[in-house]
């Protein structure tokens, strides 16, 4: 069974509808779909920037990302999460990786610390786009032209638990309905295992392409990513994306709060 192309004109439309108003089947999955699936960044900090090495990384490892963000709440609530790098100064993440955020910096593979100048989210599916002041170095995500077929190889790459690096690998067992209901189409399950952290990685096929982004795990140790045919449409329709919001409590402190404190 092949995962579908998602229609960029069916993500349009539906994507704009949700935004006025505010298949198939995964083999040997649970039955009812588990309660606990993990759509939250980290909430540990992990090893720092000096557990990380520039020696032997791949471009992969090297396009990939530590997102940290500073919460909303009271106290300061530091949580992790990865992304990719699409160009220097752009790249992919979970929306709910810096939902609510006052704050967002990035740590690439070789422990550099960049800050965030803009933030930018879908309702369409689980995604954001971040933009960064300094450059995120030279190795970029290769997005593939369609979402794999069931079966295939992936690897993820990310930072579980907001530690090291590191890689996991598994294949596509099929495409199911969001099991959080966020998303305007199927999304894709895995036999990658991903950790809490993770969200925001880039699952690659064998050719090092992107074909998803990880978002969520259940009991089972299955992860489930945004397709990759998901994300192109999404890239291409940038009026699909809207600013992340500043703090409640910041915007009702002060009338001149901005739309995003990086």
């Amino acid at each position: 069974m092949s995962a579908r192309r998602v229609p960029r004109r069916a993500i349009l439309a539906v994507a704009l509808a949700m935004g006025a108003a505010g298949c198939g089947v995964i083999p040997q999955a649970p039955d009812p779909i588990p309660s606990d699936f993990v759509p939250s960044p980290s909430a540990e900090p992990g090893d720092g920037p000096g557990a990380l090495s520039p020696d032997g990384f791949t471009a992969a490892q090297r396009m990939t990302v530590r997102v940290r963000s500073v919460g909303c709440s009271g106290t300061i609530v530091l949580s992790t999460g990865t992304g990719f790098a699409l160009d220097e100064h752009t790249l992919v993440t979970n929306r709910h990786v810096i939902a609510n955020s006052k704050r967002i910096t990035i740590t690439t593979y070789d422990g550099r610390t960049i800050n965030v100048t803009a933030a930018t989210t879908s309702t369409a599916a689980d995604i954001a786009v971040i933009t960064t002041e300094e450059s995120l170095g030279n190795a970029f995500a290769r997005t593939a032209e369609a979402d794999p077929e069931v079966g295939d190889l992936v690897t993820v790459v990310g930072y579980p638990n907001g530690g090291r690096l590191t890689t996991s690998s598994g294949v596509v067992l099929g495409a199911t309905a969001d099991p959080l209901g966020g998303a305007v189409d199927s999304v894709l399950a895995t036999s990658a295992t991903v950790k809490v952290g993770s969200s925001g990685s880039p699952a690659l096929d064998e050719d090092g392409r992107v074909i998803g982004v990880v978002y969520a795990k259940n009991i089972s140790d299955q992860s489930f990513i945004v397709p990759v045919s998901t994300l192109n449409a999404l890239l291409e329709e940038p009026a699909l994306f809207v600013p992340e919001s500043a703090c409640a409590a910041d915007a009702d402190a002060s009338s001149n709060a901005s739309a995003f404190l990086p």
